[in-house]
């Protein structure tokens, strides 16, 4: 479930909540009857503004539509300053397994760049009420390229996040959108770090979490040996997608809430991005509700081929031919000459081998731009969501 949108009053959450629950009654009138969930995930947006109760009603609306599977996982994005006790009693009475903690930073200049106020007491606070409470897998964040940041300030942000011991970490670099988010027209452009610093300000954090035992999943994420990323990189079984890197074995992600997208074998769908036409479409007044989707894309020709080549790209910096083929044998004429072309786009970047192509191990920061190379609706600039659809946290069935 996703949606970032602030309120003043209760009214609001009660109203979306009637909504989110309309919608779950929808899908489980539409669902097979042996399905179960393989993950739940609450976020992006704050879902801890919830009060308990409401927290309590929505998990037992979706644990209603379908059971858990064997081996499930629940978890929920936490803004620290939007968290106590109740709530953290409400999610793990509701079968929280994993907290993703929203740090960001602790540097007070580039928090109130930002609009935030965020200690690291604070964050102390909630992982020692989490743990106390029984929840051992703590998924964190740290930004970088935040207005002012300084290497002294990511390096004092990272090793103060890693005395926690989450599992783990990732490093996101700081989206600047004036034109969409009101708020960031108040951040002078100067205070932006360029592009080369952004860069060493990555490659700071990134070291202090290698020094510090992590070992590295794909672009920007770090976790600890024995966690199931690990596993899941050993084993090329690493997925990136709407909520980042994962081992979800499901292979239908389903998004609930204004602007989730949901992902299926066939294709994408994306809910209405306006919270009020999402409602009024769920809810459907006296004529009843329907589902909300407004817009998607149906997989054709060599869409999936390529979707396999992007996120071989993006979880492994390689595209190996032996793994992907494997899914499309009658296409390896194809995969050949889009491979052979990338590599001529990218020299010394993008290596062709025997078994398909690597990323050169000084490149891997500029994996995105070789994985987009392949992304056909973004080159085109076409409306449509891209085959590198951008991660949107949502709940998978």
């Amino acid at each position: 479930m996703c949606r970032t949108q602030g309120t003043r009053s209760d009214a609001p959450i009660v109203a979306y909540v009637a909504a989110l629950k309309q919608e779950i009654s929808l899908l489980k009138s539409h669902l097979p009857k042996d399905v179960s969930l393989a993950r739940i995930h609450w976020g992006g947006g704050t879902p801890t503004i919830l009060p308990p109760d409401m927290i309590r009603d929505l998990a037992a609306a979706l644990l209603d539509m379908a059971p858990l599977a064997a081996g499930a996982e629940f978890s929920v994005e936490i803004d620290p300053n939007e968290f106590d006790q109740a709530r953290c009693q409400a999610l793990i009475d509701a079968g929280l397994t994993r907290a993703s903690i929203g740090v960001q930073g602790f540097d007070d200049t580039t928090q109130q760049a930002i609009g935030r106020s965020l200690t690291f007491d604070r964050v102390a606070q909630v992982v020692a009420m989490l743990r106390q409470g029984g929840v051992q897998d703590l998924s964190t964040d740290l930004l970088f390229g935040l207005p002012h940041q300084t290497l002294a300030q990511i390096r004092h942000s990272t090793r103060q996040l890693l005395s926690l011991t989450p599992d783990r970490v990732a490093l996101y670099g700081y989206k600047h959108l004036p034109a969409m988010v009101r708020r960031q027209t108040m951040i002078p452009s100067e205070t932006l770090p360029k592009p080369e610093d952004r860069l060493e300000l990555f490659n700071a954090a990134r070291a202090i979490c290698l020094q510090q035992g992590y070992q590295q999943i794909g672009l920007d994420s770090f976790a600890r040996p024995g966690d199931s990323l690990c596993a899941a990189r050993a084993t090329q079984s690493l997925k990136r997608g709407f909520q980042g890197y994962s081992d979800d074995p499901a292979e239908v992600l389903i998004g609930l809430g204004a602007s989730a997208i949901s992902r299926f074998p066939q294709g994408y769908a994306q809910n209405a991005p306006s919270t009020a036409r999402y409602m009024a479409t769920v809810q459907g007044g006296s004529k009843g509700g329907s589902f909300a989707a407004a817009r998607g894309h149906a997989f054709e020709g060599e869409d999936q081929l390529r979707e396999h080549i992007i996120k071989a790209l993006l979880c492994g910096f390689s595209i190996p031919s032996d793994q992907i083929l494997r899914h499309f044998p009658d296409q390896k004429a194809r995969f050949d000459i889009l491979v052979s072309q990338a590599c001529a786009a990218f020299p010394g970047i993008l290596v062709q081998t025997s078994n398909g192509a690597v990323v050169t191990e000084s490149a891997r920061a500029i994996t995105r731009v070789v994985a987009r190379h392949f992304d056909t609706y973004e080159a085109a600039g076409a409306d449509n969501l891209p085959i590198t659809a951008p991660d949107t946290r949502t709940s998978s069935a």
